[in-house]
């Protein structure tokens, strides 16, 4: 028999869940140091995983980082501030790793999301033509260089000298905020030219991410919606936003 007050179901839930630290401060606030906007916590500087100190260069970012903070409860949830986190690869990550991050979001340019486009059904070819022709067209306004397209997923190779515009255009960013904020933009849209793109303005955020989910909605369209899928989307959409945030800023 089942004792009272005990349910096996919540216990188990209860035991893997992940130990979240206990929130241990009041106040959030920022202040202007030599790193930049500085999150403070109860007045003493908040730090990142590797110990540096967490500050970001744009001030706006900062407040986005801050009120992550302030909006914990009880528990602090990373899974709840994917500006923090950004803020965090920045400072222990990319810092330090700045040449194989600038690799990392110029090899999506080799298979870019873009590029690839559906020979059918006709409706889908006309929403990819639609959301991805001018962001090819300025990509390639902007580098001088022609974008090579396919049907189908079979690999086209790009022309070298594309390659080489889009390595001289990633290796000319030198803040690691906004290097990490495109690769961030790379990874969840396939395309190393929406993240450029962005990062130019050339594009808002809103139609970037329309763009990079032109297939995805087209099947939402046709076959319905999972809730488990939708939650993994939404998570993904604040990753981005946070990364649009950091691009809009540097601009």
């Amino acid at each position: 028999m089942q004792a009272e007050g005990r349910d096996p179901i919540e216990t188990a839930r209860r035991l893997s869940a992940p130990d979240l630290p206990k929130r241990f401060y009041s106040e959030v606030s920022l202040a202007e140091t030599a790193g930049g906007w500085a999150i403070r916590l109860d007045g003493r500087g908040a730090r990142t995983p590797a110990r540096n100190e967490l500050a970001c260069p744009d001030r706006r970012f900062a407040e986005a980082v801050a009120a992550e903070w302030a909006a914990q409860s009880e528990r602090i949830d990373p899974g709840s501030m994917p500006a923090t986190r950004l803020a965090n690869t920045a400072l222990d990550g990319v810092a330090r790793e700045i040449e194989a991050v600038r690799d990392g979001i110029a090899a999506f340019a080799e298979s870019d999301l873009l590029c690839y486009r559906a020979d059918a059904p006709e409706g889908l070819v006309a929403e990819q033509r639609a959301h991805w022709d001018p962001l090819v067209a300025a990509t390639e306004a902007r580098l001088g260089r022609r974008v090579m397209l396919a049907e189908g997923i079979m690999h086209v190779p790009q022309l070298p000298e594309l390659l080489a515009a889009v390595r001289a255009e990633i290796g000319a960013v030198e803040d690691p905020f906004r290097l990490a904020a495109l690769h961030v933009v790379a990874s969840l849209t396939g395309s190393a030219f929406i993240a450029l793109a962005l990062g130019h303005g050339a594009v808002a955020p809103d139609a970037a991410w329309a763009a990079a989910h032109v297939d995805e909605d087209w099947n939402i369209r046709h076959w319905g919606e999972d809730a488990e899928a939708t939650a993994r989307r939404d998570r993904r959409r604040a990753e981005f936003d946070a990364a649009a945030l950091v691009l809009a800023g540097g601009r």
